[in-house]
This record gives C-alpha cells, structure tokens and sequence, in this order.
C-alpha cells in the first residue's frame, strides 16, 4: 500500500508540475524566429517579448485560454492539499471523491484551454498587432505538456476515485 500511495503522490506532482510548465512556459506555438504562448510573443533573434493584450484581435479567446490554464492549476494543486488532508481524516474503506472531483474538474479545466487554443489557432496568429509573422509556425512543446497533463489529471481523477484507503 505504501508503494501505491507514493506512485499516486508522484504521479499527482508530475501532473501539477506539467500544467506549471504548460502553463507559463512560451513555447505553445513556435516558429523559426519566435515563439508565443497565451501570456507574450517573443523573438529568438532578439530575445525580445511583447505581452498579449486587449489590442489583439482574438484576446478574449486567449483570455479564456489564460484562465482555463490557471484554473486547472490551482485545482490541481487543491486536489493535492484535500488528498493529504483527506489521507489522515478519512477512515479505513472510504474513497477520496472529493480529491477526485477536484482533480476532475483541473482535467476538464486544462481540456477546455487546450481545446479553445486549437480550435482558434489560425485566428489567433493572424492577428495584425504581432510585429512578425507567426501564423507560419507548430504547436510547441507547452502546448503537447498541456495536453499530456490533461491525460495525467484525467488519469489521477479515476484512480482517486477508485482508491480506497487500506492499511
């Protein structure tokens, strides 16, 4: 039992970790001289940023992907506090359905921002206010993270649902 509880507390950890870095590195879509996420536009060249804002055409659907992101992070991270809390308060034979709603709603979170920002790509890299060309570019390794994160969440949501505390 110990060994499983210290696969679910790693695996949660990586989960938390890979939407912190999905969430806040700039590499969701790249190019070969820049590379933009849903906070900034920056160039390799001259290593110079330039944030996203309220100019841009398709703000509101960064926006969304902004607080999608966010959300499921902090979930995620609540999820961890509730199941530890969770972890000495409940007795022997109970599930953890509140971590595991928690850590649910963080996946429908992170499949929400992941799925706006592939639907509205195209929009969102042609807008006129970026000082460059970026609609010639791929998705970039924070945006694979984000959707990988979403199967890590997905994944520890249902193991917290079926796991029952065992001594």
């Amino acid at each position: 039992m110990l060994i499983l509880l210290a696969f679910i507390i790693v695996f949660h950890i990586t989960s938390a970790a890979l939407l912190f870095i999905s969430t806040i590195d700039n590499a969701w879509w790249v190019g070969d001289n820049f590379s933009t996420d849903v906070w900034r536009v920056c160039t390799t060249n001259t290593s110079t940023c330039m944030a996203i804002t309220d100019q841009f055409r398709e703000y509101q659907s960064i926006q969304a992907v902004q607080a999608a992101m966010i959300l499921s992070t902090i979930f995620c991270c609540v999820a961890f506090l509730v199941f530890i809390l969770q972890l000495f308060r409940l007795k022997q034979g109970e599930r953890f359905v509140l971590t595991s709603i928690i850590q649910l709603l963080s996946c429908l979170c992170v499949m929400i921002a992941a799925s706006i920002y592939t639907d509205r790509h195209e929009e969102l890299h042609q807008s006129y206010e970026y000082r460059m060309e970026v609609s010639k570019g791929q998705y970039g390794y924070s945006f694979v993270l984000a959707w990988i994160a979403f199967a890590f969440t997905l994944i520890s949501g249902v193991m917290y649902l079926v796991l029952r505390k065992r001594k």
